[in-house]
């Protein structure tokens, strides 16, 4: 069950990608292999909480991050809460989990973007 729910996280993340600032410099390819990495890391660090399966909550989200050059997470900010406590607790945790993300390609100083988060059971 987790894998599947993994594995459906992933395929919404590198979807989804919203993004704001971007540069003219870096090339199509390096930023669509920066955002599979951060998919890749997204699918493998946000976690279920145990309470929500127990009482079969689900729920989804959107997080605008602001990262830097060199990867790391510089602001987070919940723009879409999923209305369950038990999840939108569970945001800041895997923000401080995933940072630092990967580093930017070269040429781009800061990059920000809304990161879909959904948690669903099947």
């Amino acid at each position: 069950m987790f894998k599947k729910v993994n594995t459906i996280i992933a395929a919404a993340i590198a979807c989804s990608f919203a993004f704001g600032i971007a540069s003219t410099s870096v090339s199509a390819d390096e930023m669509s292999g920066w955002k599979k990495a951060v998919a890749k890391k997204v699918a493998k660090k946000q976690k279920y909480p145990r309470s929500a399966i127990s009482k079969e909550i689900e729920g989804r989200a959107k997080v605008r991050l602001t990262v830097s050059a060199d990867g790391a997470i510089t602001a987070h900010e919940i723009v879409e809460p999923t209305g369950e406590k038990v999840l939108d607790r569970e945001i800041p945790k895997l923000v401080n989990r995933l940072n630092p993300l990967p580093a930017l390609p070269a040429g781009q100083a800061e990059f920000s973007f809304l990161l879909p988060l959904n948690w669903r059971l099947d």
